[in-house]
Parts: structure tokens; sequence; C-alpha cells
């Protein structure tokens, strides 16, 4: 919480200070455009957000560099209804309107970072992608069966690596950044480089070099210590014009993460409000991410169809734990990699029966594991497949010049075939063959009643979520005191969803206002089983989660007067499902796991005239995280008794184009070195932070 409103005079005196006019640059640099804050859209944005028939946001590379954002989930915190929950420096799990992990679809340039492995839990894999390679993410709310297949519940995040700066232009060129910041304790350089060939051929290489050091707490809670660690990245993209309306892609990613720990499981956490502190002495993270695609685009290939798309590739995923331990002292190692085979294919046509978009989607898991405490499998099956494979169809039709229906339906089977799998009754290997089949639909209307100013939406959209590996397979402690055994017979989670929503916008107000209700059935939850496993009670799981989710969004841009915009949001959710919170065999509805409080943000900014200098003030403010499920309440190392505290922490920020190939962008956050945390993490968020970013292009 803000120590001293009084020094609020402090912030009135900056943003005065920066609308004073700035040194005057050389009058031969060309103006560069300054982005708005992720709440104010313009453009070309705001038409797709106008013409949305549900809540979609756009996180811009500009945005992400001017709020310094550090990581690609941090990077979605300040969109109302997404809470990014962050168990260690290395790891950061958005909840979005309400679900986390699994029950999010996250892509890359369309092709699935979701794979069979992924646990129900905050998980840290979409921290596996660098947010330095992206030139904007592409936030859809809600579910969304039809068009992303399973796992699209919360809801749909699409990563847009970029593409060669001058392409198309002939040109070539370079970028060089670096960002430091004092209370991350993290260094971060960049390196770009983008040489066309010709008009019709560009290359764009880049490189990011990361370490993360202590994170320094606020006043109170001071240095958290083995929370460091190290980060590199490399990414190359080629695109080629292979005629006037084709146009192929070719790229590659890797990310490479070292030891990143999970302070809060050790000796070396911080007590915060009440938390207690972890046994081990160690617990680390070795990850690896590969991606490699083909991409190819044709605009009007025939007569019928507007665009196709098609798409095929390789992700690889590694992971490895270490975890030592104390009294007795011991060592544990385990970890997966998987393997995954992509092809998909998406069209668009302007027909009489309407606007279509059709396609199909195909992936593959190779999946191995491995434990040294286990020769059996890892905390996965080991030598396993899983595979998806669906076709969907959305249609959108213009019932009047001012009304649109749109309808889509989708087909999804999935599979799994483990070969090597211990066998929960006689903890021998066994193996498993499963498939699953479903179809899903969604309807939605929009109303332009008085056209690009205000329209309402309403929608109906099934979703669903296949069992996967983790589900089916898992075996390993949980719940720190329980011994969680493979599931076989699994079914797939049933969502139905509700949304209706209002977007405004005219002159200098943006505004939208949504709610929504999601019915849950069938969900996948942990049970006991009433066996004891080395004198631990044994848990399983099975579909018996039936609850709900509901809530409302509000986002506010107002132009106040010219130079000076205020903005600011605000999220309620709340959801409840079935649950056995104990390992008696006694079901109770509760709310969610770390349920998101009451959330939201307010800020001022300014711009100069000419677009070169710019200065922001911000406070982001939570209310007391008090509906606590009971694993809540005993997840005692990351949620203080009682709930996590609320806060409101103001952030400053101010950025400078010096000149068309030189820019700054600086920010104090936490201004007033508050000790706060994010609902669920395993750490406090960073004191008082101070951040610079200088960006060279050449």
């Amino acid at each position: 919480m803000i120590q001293s409103r009084r020094k609020i005079f402090c912030l009135l005196a900056w943003l005065l200070a920066g609308s004073m006019p700035a040194r005057a640059a050389d009058s031969t640099d060309e103006p560069v455009a300054v982005e708005l804050p992720l709440v104010v859209i313009t453009g070309a944005v705001h038409q797709v957000m106008m013409e949305a028939a549900t809540p979609k946001a756009t996180v811009s590379r500009e945005v992400m560099r001017q709020k310094l954002f550090r990581t690609t989930p941090q990077a979605l915190r300040e969109i109302p209804g997404v809470m990014v929950q962050e168990t260690a420096h290395g790891q950061g799990s958005p909840f979005i309107r309400g679900f986390t992990a699994f029950r999010n679809l996250f892509t890359i340039d369309g092709i699935r970072l979701n794979n069979s492995v992924f646990r129900s839990g905050p998980n840290q894999y979409w921290n596996t992608v660098d947010p330095y390679l992206i030139e904007r993410l592409e936030v859809e709310k809600g579910t969304h069966g039809v068009r992303g297949g399973s796992d699209a519940i919360g809801g749909t995040v699409n990563a847009v690596s970029q593409s060669a700066l001058g392409y198309g232009t002939g040109s070539a060129g370079g970028l060089a950044s670096y960002r430091i910041s004092s209370a991350e304790n993290s260094h971060i350089g960049r390196l770009e480089a983008w040489l066309p060939k010709d008009e019709d051929t560009a290359l764009l290489a880049g490189a990011t070099l990361k370490h993360y050091g202590d994170l320094i707490g606020g006043e109170d809670i001071g240095r958290q210590s083995n929370a460091g660690y190290d980060e590199w990245d490399v990414d190359v993209k080629l695109d080629h014009r292979v005629s006037h309306n084709a146009k192929l892609t070719l790229a590659y990613q890797n990310t490479r993460i070292e030891d990143a720990p999970r302070t809060h499981r050790t000796v070396f956490a911080r007590s915060f409000a009440g938390t207690t502190v972890g046994t081990d002495i160690q617990r680390s993270l070795d990850q690896t991410r590969q991606l490699a695609y083909a991409q190819l685009r044709l605009e009007a290939p025939n007569d019928w169809m507007e665009s196709l798309t098609t798409s095929v590739s390789w992700h690889r995923q590694d992971e490895e734990q270490y975890r030592l331990r104390f009294a007795p002292l011991r060592i544990n190692t385990e970890g997966f990699t998987v393997n995954t085979l992509g092809v998909w294919s998406r069209a668009e046509s302007d027909t009489r029966f309407g606007q279509l978009r059709y396609g199909f989607d195909y992936y593959r898991d190779f999946v191995n594991s491995f434990s040294s405490s286990s020769t059996i499998q890892g905390l996965v099956s080991d030598e396993s497949n899983y595979d998806l494979l669906g076709v969907y169809l959305d249609d959108t039709v213009k019932l009047a010049p001012d009304w649109e229906w749109s309808v889509g339906g989708r087909y999804n089977y999935a599979s799994a075939d483990a070969d090597s799998v211990r066998d929960p009754l006689t903890t021998l290997q066994t193996s498993l063959a499963r498939s699953w089949h479903s179809a899903v639909g969604e309807t939605r209307l929009r109303w332009q009643a008085i056209p690009d100013q205000l329209h309402w939406n309403a929608g109906i959209a099934q979703g669903f979520r296949a069992p996967n590996l983790s589900d089916l397979t898992r075996f390993g402690i949980s719940r720190g005191g329980e011994v969680e055994t493979a599931s076989l017979n699994l079914e797939q989670e049933k969502f139905l969803s509700f949304e209706a929503g209002v977007k405004y916008s005219r002159s200098a107000v943006t505004a939208e206002l949504s709610g929504f209700y999601t019915m849950i059935e069938d969900q996948i939850v942990r049970f006991p089983t009433g066996a004891l496993i080395g004198g631990m009670p044994e848990v399983t799981k099975g579909n018996v989660g039936d609850g709900y989710v509901q809530g409302v969004e509000f986002s506010l841009a107002w132009n106040v007067v010219e130079q000076w915009t205020l903005f600011g949001n605000v999220a309620w959710i709340e959801g409840q499902s079935d649950t056995f919170p104990t390992a008696a065999p006694v079901v109770r509805r509760e709310y969610f796991d770390k349920m998101m409080p009451l959330t939201g943000l307010v800020g001022l900014r300014w711009d100069s005239s000419d677009k070169r200098w710019w200065n922001e003030a911000g406070v982001r403010m939570a209310a007391r995280a008090d509906k606590l499920s009971t694993r809540d309440t005993l997840d005692t190392q990351r949620i203080p008794p009682g709930g996590t505290p609320g806060y409101a922490v103001l952030h400053l920020r101010s950025g400078w184009n010096i000149s068309k190939n030189f820019t700054a962008n600086a920010a104090v956050e936490n201004v007033f070195n508050a000790d706060y945390r994010v609902h669920g993490s395993g750490q406090n968020m960073a004191g008082r932070n101070f951040l610079l970013e200088l960006t060279a292009r050449f």
C-alpha cells in the first residue's frame, strides 16, 4: 500500500515537468510515432476492437518496450480480467477470467505452445517466449472452442513474431538495446540485424541475453535471495515473396533458461504476512524451447477464396528439475522432452452465404520422461504419443446493414497412447490407449447501434479440454502431503459460456464494458482414493468438478484535453466448483484456487505535440484476496493466512525519441517501495525499481 499519500505531489510535479517543451531534435530527423498506452486504442487497432464480437486487446511491441515489461506474461498484466501470477522470478502464469495453465491457449504465429505435458496449476511455459521477438500479442478473452480447439477456455493469446524490418524496401539495418533495472537486479541485451536480399526477400536475426540476480522487495521484505537465473534467446525469420500473391515464411526460435529457482519451496524464501518458509535446500528448473516452422500465405488463390495460410511446424520443449532436500539429505532429478509435429491450414472466403472462415489443425506429441526415483516414468508417462485433430467452420452473415450474426462449429479428436505408465494399483509398468471425440459450437450477434461509435454484442460459446498426459499419467507428490497416481479413465471437460458487452468510441472517449458467465461440467479435479502410499494419502483425478465462473470488466480511455489522456480499467471475477478439499471422500463447492481479487488500474499520460516525449503515471490496485479454497489455505508458502493483502502501487514512466534512430525509456516502479504480492505468487514483487532501456537503430 502507498506509504504516504501526501507524497502524491511528486506525481503532479513530475507530470507538469514533463509537459514543458523537450529539447528540440535535429530538424532533419523524421517524426517518430509514439503508441499510446494499451488501453488507448487508435487506428487499425481501434477498428479491430470495435468490429470484434468478443473482448479483444492488442499489446504491441512499442507498448511492451515503453512499459519495460520483463517477460511475456507480464505484458498481459494491464488487461482487465487478467492476473499474472509468478511462482518465481523465472515463472509467469496468467489467470484469464479465473483460469490458468492448460485452460488458456497460447499460440506463436498460430502454432500451439500448449502440449500434452502442461499441468493444471500455474506453470512457467509462457515464460519461455522471449518478448523481444514479439511484434504484438493478440488477446481474445473468453471461451473459443470453435477457432481455438482444446484448452481455449479462459482466453486465447497469439504471439505474432516480428518480420524483417525493411521488408519490401530493399534496406538493411540493425538494432541494439540494453535494459537495466535495480530491484529486479537484471541486465538484458538485445541485438537484431535485418538484411534484405532484394525487394522480395528479407532476413531478420536476433539474440537476447538475460541475467537476473536476487530480487529486491519492498522496505520490509528486502532482498529475496536465490531468485536469479540466466537466459539466452535466438530467433531467425526469413520472408520471401514467391509471387505477387504468395509469401513464404521460414522461422526458428530457441530459448534456454538455466537454473531458474522455485525459491518459495526453499530455505531461502522470505516470509511475507505470515507465509511459511520452504524446506528444500535447492529446487530449480532448466528449460529449453525450440520452434521451427514454414508457413505459406496465399492472397486470393482462386475465385472463391480470399486467403489461404498453411503451416508446418516442429516444436520441442525440454525440462529438467533438480531438487535437493534436507533431513535426510537426498537429491531427485526428473524431467521430460516433448517433440510436437504441427500441421494446419486456414482459409477465408467471401460468399453469398456470408464470410466463411474454415480450416483444420493437427498436432502430434512424442513424449519421453525420466525420474531418478522411478525406472518407469517421470512426472508423466514415458514413451508416449498424444494426438489432437480438429476441423472447423465459422460463418459471419449481415442480417441487416447494422446487424451481424456469426455461427460456427468444430469437430475434434484426441488420443493418448502411453507405453510406460506406473500402475496406480500394482505400481508395476502398464500402458494406456484412450481416445475422445467432441463437437462444439458457438453463435454471436453484433449490433452497430451507431456505426463506428456504439456497438452491442452478445454470444454463446462452447469449449472443451481433452484430458492430457498430465491428467492421465501424472505420478508424484501433490499438495505437499499426498501422492498423486495415474487416472486412466478420464473424460473431456465441458464449458458453456454466455457473454454480452457494449463498446463505445467517439471523439475523445473509448470505453468497453463486458460481462460473462461460464458453466463448468466434468472438470478434472483430484479426489482421495482412501488408500495410503508410503504412509501418505493417495489421490487421483476424476471428472467431478462442476461449477461456474462469472465476471464484469470495464476499460476507459479519455483524451481529457490535447496531449493529456486519462485511462483505466477494473475487473471483478468470481468462480466456484466442486472439489475434494481434504483426504476424506467428501465433495464440497469452493472458490477457484487463487481466485483473482477485485483489480483495477488508473493512469494519466502526457504526450508532446511532436510525439517525441511522453510521461505516464499509473496506479495498479488489488483488493485483499480472501476468497480462498481449502487448497489455498494449505498453500502456506505462497498465500498468507486469511488471504493476500491488497495493494495500490504507483509507477512512473517516461520516454524520449531522441532521434529516429535512438530511443530511451525509463521508469520508477513501486515509487513508495511498498511490500506487495500478486495473489498466489511465490515471492513479492520488486520494491522501488529504477529501469532504463536504451535502443539504437543503425
